[in-house]
């Protein structure tokens, strides 16, 4: 086979699901989501707007947004 492409879905093994050799995961490029709870992503989301906003000296105008841009971004990140 030549210019074929392939995209899968699994989760973990167990429950009927079976193990994938790694030889046929080769084949693939693995791609893990870790789950967090909504108060560690907000954590997450915060610390990196207020690092972002901190070393780009923005305006204290402008870095006063961070709750709701992090908010918004909880909000987008649920839907998606």
């Amino acid at each position: 086979m030549q210019d074929c492409m392939i995209i899968a879905a699994m989760g973990p093994p167990g429950g009927g699901k079976a193990f994938i050799t790694p030889r046929f995961q080769r084949h693939f490029n693995v791609v893990a989501v870790a789950t967090f709870d909504e108060n560690s992503m907000k954590t997450i989301f915060s610390s990196l707007l207020k690092w972002y906003f901190r070393t780009g000296n923005f305006s204290q105008e402008v870095a006063g947004l961070e709750p709701k841009i992090v908010a918004a971004t909880l909000q987008i990140y649920k839907q998606i």
